[in-house]
């Protein structure tokens, strides 16, 4: 049976208009400046059928010199932020670099909730150059979360072959384990259904992961599955979930890839779910948060530091704008979905 896909392939469709006329833009945040995310933003605003749709939010400055160095033109349409000290360099952790990022992704943020945009696209940052500016959060998910009010989010990766939601997301692997329980999974769960729903998906098909190798087995191996997973996968059938498992984590993705029996994956902890994501290609992925009240989509990688400020063999930079230009039309595809929802 054919399954609807969510578009990560890379195609952007954002000239293409909605049946009630011209859609509003997506914002772009620029990202570190000191990383590749102003590199990517310029090339994939210059590389859409029509770059009026993008608006790239930043320091003016400092993207409109990122388009002389790569022989582009600079983004037609910048939201004037973050100015970013003239003196910066390409590929060092800043946190000059994490103010500026840090201030792109509030004036994106605001400008989606005010619906000045209908959703927004970040650029990598440094976790570490933010919070040395003193912006104290894990990452983009966290920020986002609070911006928005306090909502409940979590995490998706996509690509064309794989769907995975994460439990945890940026804590310690013992954290993970000690605060696994029943009601975030069953939440978890609820939030996967929702947001696969509100894309195009009646009823999504969820497979969930088991923490420990084979499972559990039964016991041997640890008791979480029984305790815990097991009991909030029947919840969540309770409640009409299409959820299924504790299944071994290392068979599961397989299950679940190309769509063919389950629809997403739920992993108990980060890197559970992100490997066989990342794995599968860098280029094509892209990472969703789940639960916001507007759509935000990201690239599948980071600032990618030792790339950045490079010129490459033909002088247009060596950083590749392809999962940038993917979470574009994610990001497309999923507010238009929202819109005629």
């Amino acid at each position: 049976m054919h399954r609807h896909r969510l578009n990560t392939d890379g195609r952007s469709p954002v000239t293409n208009p909605s049946a009630s006329g011209t859609p509003r833009p997506i914002a772009l945040s620029m990202g570190d400046p000191c990383g590749i995310g102003p590199e990517i933003v310029v090339k994939a605003i210059a590389s859409a059928p029509d770059p009026t749709r993008l608006i790239a939010v930043g320091d003016p400055d400092w993207l409109v010199a990122e388009a002389r160095r790569l022989s582009l033109p600079p983004p037609p349409r910048i939201e004037p932020v973050a100015s970013v000290p003239a003196g910066l360099a390409h590929g060092r952790i800043d946190p000059r670099a994490g103010d500026a990022a840090y201030r792109s992704i509030v004036a994106a943020t605001r400008l989606a909730q005010a619906g000045t945009v209908r959703a927004i696209v970040t650029a990598p940052i440094s976790k570490e150059a933010m919070q040395a500016a003193g912006h104290l959060y894990p990452g983009h998910t966290e920020l986002l979360a609070e911006l928005a009010g306090g909502v409940e989010v979590r995490m998706m990766l996509a690509n064309n072959e794989l769907r995975v939601v994460l439990v945890s997301i940026h804590v310690a692997l013992a954290q993970a384990v000690a605060q696994l329980n029943r009601a975030e999974i069953v939440r978890t769960l609820e939030i996967t259904d929702r947001a696969l729903r509100a894309a195009g998906l009646p009823a999504p098909r969820m497979a969930v992961a088991g923490l420990n190798p084979h499972a559990g087995e039964s016991g041997l191996f640890g008791r979480e599955e029984i305790d815990i997973i097991a009991p909030a996968v029947q919840g969540a059938r309770a409640r009409g979930l299409d959820a299924h498992g504790p299944f071994a984590p290392d068979t599961v993705f397989m299950r679940a890839r190309g769509f063919a029996q389950f629809d997403v994956v739920i992993a108990m902890y980060h890197d559970q779910g992100l490997i066989p994501i990342k794995y599968l290609g860098l280029d094509a992925g892209v990472n969703i948060t789940i639960g916001l009240p507007f759509v935000r989509t990201s690239p599948d990688h980071g600032t990618a530091f030792d790339l950045a400020g490079q010129p490459g063999p033909d002088g247009r930079g060596l950083a590749d704008p392809a999962s940038l230009i993917a979470a574009i039309a994610q990001a497309d595809q999923l507010s238009r979905a929202a819109a005629a929802d």
